[in-house]
């Protein structure tokens, strides 16, 4: 009967099954040092929470595949285990979402601790790890994103309608007319348009000159040696410019995300490029995390392995597909005596019963690079072989698990610090699901 009336108050644990991941979320929340939070220090009006109530709460949602403030509020109102989860209280979207902006640092903390957690129960052994990305949708639409041309263009569009509507309004003000604050409000919208193609202009031409600067120690290399050949010389090198090219983009909603696609055969999206370093010791936890902004994977790749060494440690192995490929980041991991299987060119052959007609023969790259030759000959080992065939079947389930189990296909902070800490989250709440099913298992 729906009317029967409890005769003592219930407990919380007992409508929840003793292996529920709440438990083991609530206790691993528990080893998050407090320093770790961003508090408020003066209270406001609402009510008070305790971080780490805050924290287990974003995280069995995550896990649970509630992502939005607004339902993880409601979900404290419908749900048995985010309602035991957070203690029977109700924290507003409004504190959820702040919560979730500020504390950074804590899924950081929080990250590392559930990883010592599974080290200490002897289920994490750190040896072979594997990297990828993938593309997650921005919190933002493709078509905001304006090009550096269009944009200048219509700054000075913007500027003679605003000195129009302006002259307009002023000779509104000695007549008598139906609504006196309509032409205001269309100056202000317009003026709030042009605000934000300024700044847009601003940073594509920021990052053009930093580019520039970058680039001008090669350019400078490349003159001396030109200016030092004698004979025919053929064309001088370009110098760097300044300015940005006029077909560049930037998106007026999320400036830091890019428009890029997965492959040849997708369109264009307005996404972020999220990486993940995965155990390929049989666990599948994720080790490490990382967001960028860019299509290439080569560019982050030394620094999201490196950035491991003042986390849970650095791995003895590292496996990674061809768009990991950069001598730089191969330079770099071997001087931390780690071991990189780097795959150079396609690693997986054409099926013999494939529905789809075979691709066209394609003339093989010629490889030159010393590095990259060294590294085709020891892949071509039987050892380095087999140990690189774990990489497909560790990192990408991961991502499958994340995506479609979890549901976590878009970002729903903007900015690349915030993204980065809601990629930090979800992977966070995967690693929780995981490692208490591992528990579980033993």
């Amino acid at each position: 009967s729906r009317d029967q009336a409890f005769l003592l108050p219930p407990d919380a644990k007992d409508w929840l099954p003793a292996d529920d991941v709440a438990h083991f979320v609530v206790a691993a929340v528990e080893r998050v040092p407090l320093g770790a939070f961003a508090v408020r220090p003066i209270p406001g009006g609402r009510a008070q929470y305790h971080p780490r109530l805050m924290l287990a709460l974003l995280i069995y949602s995550y896990a649970n595949g509630i992502f939005s403030s607004r339902r993880i509020e409601r979900a404290t109102h419908r749900d048995i285990g985010v309602r035991y989860v957070a203690a029977n209280l109700h924290p507003d979207h409004d504190t959820i979402a702040t919560f979730r902006r500020a504390n950074r640092t804590a899924f950081e903390a929080a990250f590392l601790q559930v990883l010592l957690l599974a080290r200490e129960a002897g289920l994490l052994r750190l040896g072979t790890v594997s990297i990828d990305g993938t593309k997650l949708d921005a919190n933002a639409s493709k078509i905001r994103s304006v090009r550096y041309d269009r944009a200048k263009a219509l700054r000075e569009k913007l500027a003679a309608d605003i000195a129009a509507l302006t002259v307009q309004a002023e000779a509104a003000d000695a007549e008598v007319q139906p609504d006196p604050q309509a032409l205001p409000a269309e100056i202000a919208r317009r003026e709030a348009l042009k605000a934000k193609l300024d700044a847009a202009c601003v940073r594509l031409e920021e990052q053009a000159r930093a580019e520039a600067e970058a680039a001008r120690p090669e350019y400078e290399a490349k003159q001396a040696a030109y200016d030092a050949k004698k004979g025919r010389r053929g064309r001088p090198p370009k110098p760097p410019e300044g300015d940005p090219p006029p077909a560049r983009q930037s998106n007026l909603t999320d400036p830091d995300s890019a428009l890029m696609r997965r492959s040849d055969a997708h369109e264009y999206r307005q996404a972020y490029n999220a990486q993940a370093v995965v155990c390929a010791e049989g666990t599948q936890l994720v080790l490490a995390t990382g967001v960028v902004a860019t299509t290439a994977d080569a560019p982050s790749f030394a620094r999201t392995i490196l950035g491991m060494e003042h986390g849970i440690g650095l791995p003895k192995t590292v496996l990674a597909d061809t768009g990991f490929a950069s001598a730089e980041a191969v330079a770099a991991l071997e001087a931390k005596k780690i071991e990189p299987l780097v795959a150079i060119g396609r690693t997986q052959s054409h099926r013999p019963y494939d529905f789809r007609p075979p691709p066209e023969p394609k003339t093989a790259r010629r490889i030159t690079e010393p590095w990259r030759l060294a590294m085709q000959a020891r892949l071509e080992s039987p050892d380095a072989r087999a140990r690189y065939a774990h990489r497909k079947q560790t990192v990408e389930p991961v991502f499958g698990i994340i995506k479609s189990a979890l549901g976590f296909t878009r970002f729903h902070l903007r900015g690349l610090a915030n993204v980065t800490a809601e990629w930090n989250l979800i992977a966070l709440a995967y690693n929780c699901r995981r490692l208490h099913r591992l528990r579980l298992a033993t």
